[in-house]
């Protein structure tokens, strides 16, 4: 009867801990989302700020500024809602403005034109890695708590469900193109 009862108190205590430490793992899960979130955030705010500033500089055609700025505007100002919608669309007149090589071109031959192309260039080719980082934290906590242990215990408490940020973040190629033909460390 004894040695039962111990068995029992162990095989409790064991469930306890896995339970517990699946807890945590699930706890730091939602850690990294938000960390991964912040850093997504502040690579898209970053993205549309150097945009917002070559499109005010003078370096690009004014209809070319006109689309840039109100895109990367739209994108700063967008609810969270309407965020990925938003940011979609200023990849899109980023891909349109710079379509060709000779555009990217012309804005680095005006005055300050190299530093604001090479700012531009490392922006949007931050914003998908940081889309990737989250999108892979958010894909390891949904598998989490998709284990039925998770749902019967309610080891998420009341964090809601992760949600993947979705949106095209192609780069414009012009942009690309040409620091792939310089190689790394020469842009």
């Amino acid at each position: 009867m004894t040695a039962t009862l111990i068995w029992i108190l162990v095989a409790l205590l064991a469930i306890g801990v896995y339970l517990s430490w699946t807890a945590g793992r699930l706890d730091r899960l939602h850690a990294r989302i938000d960390a991964t979130r912040a850093a997504l955030d502040a690579q898209l705010l970053r993205r549309a700020s150097v945009t917002q500033e070559l499109a005010t500089s003078g370096v690009l055609d004014p209809a070319a500024s006109i689309v840039l700025y109100e895109s990367a505007h739209a994108a700063r100002q967008a609810e969270e809602e309407q965020r990925e919608v938003a940011e979609s669309e200023l990849s899109q007149a980023l891909r349109a403005v710079f379509a060709e090589q000779a555009q990217v071109e012309g804005v680095r031959e005006a005055p300050g034109g190299e530093s604001a192309a090479h700012e531009l260039t490392e922006a949007v080719r931050r914003v998908p890695m940081a889309r990737r980082f989250h999108n892979d934290a958010v894909g390891a906590a949904r598998r989490l708590r998709e284990h039925r242990k998770v749902r019967w215990f309610r080891l998420a408490g009341h964090a809601p469900f992760p949600m993947a940020f979705e949106m095209d973040d192609e780069p414009p190629a012009a942009l690309v193109d040409r620091t792939a033909q310089q190689g790394p460390g020469t842009a």
